[in-house]
């Protein structure tokens, strides 16, 4: 369900909307670690190969403000790992001022909002829903993370999403009312599963793993890396479903479930510090994703090492399976809006609470308009 708006109609939207006005509606047609960094900063090229820092990239911070950064514990603040271990290292050319690693979307919504961080990973929902209830005080600067979740089986009884009729499904208590929930039962009501007839258990991760571990037979929903620890934990549970290739599946488009915001005054008042940031932050994620040459590098240096280091594995040898799952990416621009907006537009039809009502106007993207 997309529109298409004049020229008009569009920059009378920007102007409602910094008028302070909430999010548009479709027609009815269609842990924690942080420390004080440099007032000023400017990119690094981190593909070295000996993982030492080199000359600052062609784009280079101005005289505004550093930004400080939180991200998710989960697979959201993965990519983040290589940008995070050079603010460790005091390099001059660290994009951050300072970091944060936290476990809940309330706590990145919250300290966006009161302007204790300039710059978050977050879930995509979460960053529709704060958007609106902020009056577009936030906007997205690309979309970090694809689908992560998986549903895992002990047995022999699960293959497709359909399967799930008549099950009793473990899942995170801490991502109901998320991206999570809305998606599964999105993807239950596509394959013609009435949610009802699922019975899911919320509970916590940890439980997850004792019920799956312990018991002949379960089945469960987890996110990478929670989902690849117990898939190593427990020789006999299986990946079932990719909810991600379910999704491609039903939807035809690719299933975006984290991006990185900022607070849209940090933004105004400090451009080329987030054009640094974002610079510095895509050779992170490349390093991360293996794709640059120094990231085959062993030790404290390497991905899974980093990654574990931070908190988003349990340790490097989960690590080295869960971060090819957890779909990192760098989207930006026209690309993000449209791959947003598909996303968006679904879970207004299923969910609208879970975005904040409504789609975010075109002001929400950064870099649109």
């Amino acid at each position: 369900m997309k529109r298409t708006l004049s020229l008009l109609l569009t920059a009378a939207l920007a102007l409602t909307l910094m008028a302070g006005c909430g999010p548009k509606t479709p027609s009815a047609g269609n842990s924690a670690s942080s420390a004080p960094g440099s007032s000023s900063s400017q990119p690094e090229d981190i593909s070295q190969p000996d993982g030492s820092v080199s000359e600052p990239g062609d784009v280079s911070a101005g005289s505004g403000r550093v930004p400080n950064f939180m991200v998710l514990s989960g697979p959201t603040g993965v990519g983040a790992a290589k940008m995070m271990a050079d603010y460790e290292e005091n390099t001059p050319a660290s994009a951050i001022a300072s970091y944060q690693v936290v476990s809940d979307n309330k706590e990145v919504t919250d300290a966006l909002i009161h302007g204790d961080v300039d710059i978050a990973a977050i879930a995509t929902n979460a960053a529709a829903t704060l958007s609106a209830k902020s009056d577009g005080a936030i906007q997205v600067l690309a979309v970090n993370t694809l689908g992560v979740l998986y549903i895992l089986e002990k047995g022999d009884t699960v293959h497709s999403i359909a399967d799930l009729a008549g099950k009793t499904l473990y899942a995170p208590s801490n991502t109901r009312g998320a991206n999570p929930e809305h998606i599964l039962n999105h993807l239950l009501e596509g394959n013609g599963v009435d949610p009802a007839a699922v019975n899911i258990e919320w509970i916590t991760p940890q439980e997850i793993t004792v019920k799956m571990t312990t018991a002949d037979a379960g089945i469960c929903m987890l996110p990478v890396p929670a989902a690849t620890a117990l898939l190593v934990k427990d020789s006999g549970v299986r990946e079932a479903v990719s909810l991600s290739q379910a999704w491609e599946d039903l939807e035809d488009s690719p299933l975006p479930m984290g991006c990185v915001v900022a607070r849209t005054e940090y933004i105004e008042e400090n451009p080329q510090e987030v054009e640094s940031f974002l610079s510095v932050y895509e050779k992170s994620i490349d390093y991360i994703k293996g794709n640059e040459e120094s990231s085959a590098l062993s030790g404290p240096l390497s991905p899974p090492a980093l990654v574990a280091q931070f908190g988003f594995a349990p340790n490097a040898d989960v690590a080295v399976s869960a971060i090819p799952q957890c779909s990192l990416t760098f989207v930006t621009g026209q690309e993000m809006k449209t791959m947003l907006e598909d996303y968006y537009s679904i879970l207004f039809e299923t969910a609208p609470e879970s975005i904040g009502g409504g789609l975010p106007y075109d002001s929400f993207y950064y870099g649109i308009g």
